[in-house]
């Protein structure tokens, strides 16, 4: 492992190598981390002047523009396996990390009020649990109006880390599901309509009563949605707030030599929030001047970014994860 004086001598020649550099970077993809990485880049270019130029245009639209070199940084929520990034000659790191949660439009029952056992919310999904006063949903729900409405379900139209990692908590709750559905950054839906990007379906669910879908927790938040309380790994009953969501980071184990490939779906522990995910970046393993612009980037936002990430309901990296992707980005620089 590399001394912090090491670490800190590279950051020094990455910044010394950005200050020649152009004053814009652009990257594309991840609609989950978009809300934190504009806010990062606008108090970046007031420190720096350097622009960064973020297009959210979903995980599968990220890793299509790196891997053609169209962008000088790619976004996923689904990481790439370390043979696909050898393939694609990338590289990858964590960034932030966020939540997802079930979102619902059910009038008169309010955030947190209603429970949803994983493998109730897969069999609505799938489309086997069609109707809001399904006996499914009414066992866990005393004293919670359910009306007698069909349910309609907002999922991603396009290929989308969201709902990569959604279905990944669905294939891990449901049997039914990890056999006929799977994990995917797309998938067939059985049933509902789409909406592109975390934005498109948190609008379908502002404005479609007796809805439910799946958005990362900052849509949420800034929208002013309910969200369904769901269930840890063990069973146990858990809400999506930030406590929850940092006892699944807990759990994490990153590996440099697997680019830090993993999930934090489904995590032991009784308060653990079931949906925790990364959000990773992809850099070209051959352009080695403008990685050292966007590296710049995230160092700052590193240093710099966490409370920014908290108020718009993100978890920052905990330290020793951010000094680990250090030393990453000088193995692979």
């Amino acid at each position: 492992m590399f001394k912090k004086a090491t670490q800190g001598l590279v950051i020094a020649a990455i910044a010394a190598t950005s200050m020649i550099a152009a004053d814009k970077i652009s990257g594309a993809g991840a609609t989950f981390p978009a809300p934190c990485y504009y806010d990062w880049a606008y108090n970046y270019q007031k420190a720096t002047k350097t622009r960064v130029n973020y297009q959210a245009i979903g995980s599968g639209g990220g890793i299509k523009q790196i891997s053609e070199r169209v962008v000088d940084f790619g976004a996923t929520d689904a990481p790439m396996t370390p043979k696909e990034l050898d393939k694609a000659k990338l590289t990858q790191f964590p960034a932030v990390i966020g939540s997802i949660v079930v979102a619902h439009n059910l009038p008169g029952v309010a955030d947190e009020k209603l429970k949803l056992k994983n493998s109730v919310v897969a069999d609505i999904f799938a489309g086997k649990i069609t109707m809001w006063n399904d006996p499914a949903i009414a066992a866990d729900n005393a004293g919670v109006k359910l009306p007698a409405e069909k349910i309609i379900v907002a999922h991603r139209s396009d290929g989308s880390g969201t709902t990569y990692v959604f279905t990944d908590f669905l294939s891990d709750s449901s049997k039914m599901w990890k056999s006929k559905f799977g994990i995917g950054k797309a998938i067939g839906w059985a049933t509902g309509v789409g909406g592109k990007g975390n934005e498109g379906v948190t609008n379908l669910i502002k404005q479609t009563p007796y809805s439910i879908g799946y958005i990362e927790n900052a849509y949420k938040e800034k929208n002013n949605l309910a969200a369904a309380t769901l269930q840890t790994a063990s069973g146990k009953w858990v809400t999506a707030t930030k406590a929850n969501f940092m006892s699944a980071v807990k759990q994490a184990s990153w590996k440099k030599s697997e680019h830090f490939y993993g999930s934090l779906v489904s995590q032991k522990g009784d308060t653990a929030y079931p949906i925790v995910a990364a959000t990773y970046i992809l850099l070209p393993k051959e352009k080695a001047e403008t990685n050292a612009q966007v590296i710049q980037f995230f160092d700052y936002a590193f240093k710099k970014g966490d409370s920014a990430a908290e108020k718009l309901g993100y978890i920052p990296l905990p330290v020793e994860t951010t000094n680990l992707v250090r030393e990453y980005w000088a193995e692979t620089k």
